[in-house]
């Protein structure tokens, strides 16, 4: 009897500590979702992030990553990530306003970054940094900014001033900033989820939009937009981030490793950012179908003076510190506000 228990001792012994090898190598797995297309300066950086940390981890965590709203809509993602039902998104800037906090639409300003060193002067420096602590109260950690670039305004009609948009139908992220932004052009804003801006273009329901060039010729916007203005009026970032629970509970050694492989994928997101524009932007002048329309600095200037206003007007919103805060990093590299 004793002989018999002993051997179903270590049998259930064996059972049980080849079980526990198996949960230990199953991989940890992150859903990395996103709203833009795989070849966006986001999506290649997305995939780069996805072969780093398994390449690091020696497949101990497995990246899926899911691109084009394939699993969730811009207004359904940051819930989503808050349940747990996905661990990592790259969301734009303007989806943390809704959130509650609306200081990140700071970065919806009209021309409030003169340059790309102000830019990353600021997402790099304490203000970024400090942005980034304020999702920690929604269940959220930021890892990093990732560039898109600078937007361009299009319709089916030359837009060469501001008057030019006046009572257009331009659809906008959900942001007050850019809610104001369009008003002050005198155009009729309208919300609306990425993945159906181009039928909604191509349908009429709306007139135009606002996009940096790699966003605008992936999505093929360019077929059913006529016009464009290269006024680089507005910033379009991203903040990856993650859901906080999952991240705090990695192995330590873990996540040392993801924060690195991030911190890599970042500064490749940020350095094609710029090519992957310039490359879409000629892409569509070849295509013929769009024409695009370089502003004199006159017209330039036009378009300034009519955004500037929005600066004050949201100074309640998105804090008039924080604005200072930035002019004053754009005094250091000798631009005035």
């Amino acid at each position: 009897m004793k002989l018999r228990t002993l051997v179903g001792c270590v049998v259930a012994g064996v059972l049980a500590t080849g079980s526990a090898m198996a949960q230990q190598a199953q991989p940890i797995v992150i859903k990395f979702s996103h709203v833009v297309a795989a070849d966006t300066p986001k999506g290649k950086a997305a995939e780069m992030f996805k072969k780093m940390a398994e390449e690091r981890t020696k497949g101990r965590v497995k990246v899926e990553v899911y691109p084009n709203s394939q699993l969730y809509k811009d207004k359904e993602e940051l819930e989503a990530l808050q349940l747990g039902a996905v661990q990592m998104l790259a969301p734009s800037l303007a989806k943390f306003g809704p959130l509650g906090v609306k200081e990140f639409e700071v970065f919806d300003l009209p021309y409030i970054f003169p340059s790309k060193e102000v830019l990353r002067a600021v997402t790099d420096g304490p203000i970024g940094l400090s942005l980034l602590k304020k999702l920690e109260s929604k269940g959220i950690i930021g890892l990093g900014y990732w560039d898109n670039g600078f937007k361009v305004l299009s319709a089916n009609k030359p837009l060469k001033s501001p008057a030019d948009v006046k009572s257009l139908k331009m659809r906008i992220q959900s942001s007050k900033v850019l809610d104001a932004e369009m008003r002050a052009l005198g155009a009729l804003p309208q919300v609306m989820a990425f993945s159906e801006v181009y039928q909604a273009l191509q349908t009429g329901v709306v007139d135009g939009t606002e996009n940096p060039p790699s966003n605008m010729y992936t999505q093929k916007m360019h077929e059913v937009q006529k016009h464009a203005t290269l006024t680089n009026h507005g910033y379009l970032g991203y903040a990856v981030i993650v859901n906080k629970k999952f991240w705090e509970g990695l192995p330590a050694d873990i996540r040392a490793t993801l924060e690195g492989a991030m911190n890599e994928s970042t500064r490749f997101a940020n350095a094609i950012a710029q090519q992957e524009n310039d490359d879409a932007l000629a892409g569509m002048k070849a295509s013929g179908k769009t024409e695009f329309h370089q502003p004199t600095k006159e017209e330039q200037e036009a378009w300034r003076s009519a955004l500037l206003p929005v600066h004050k007007d949201m100074e309640s919103r998105v804090g008039g510190d924080l604005i200072k805060a930035i002019y004053k990093e754009s005094e250091k590299f000798g631009f005035k506000n």
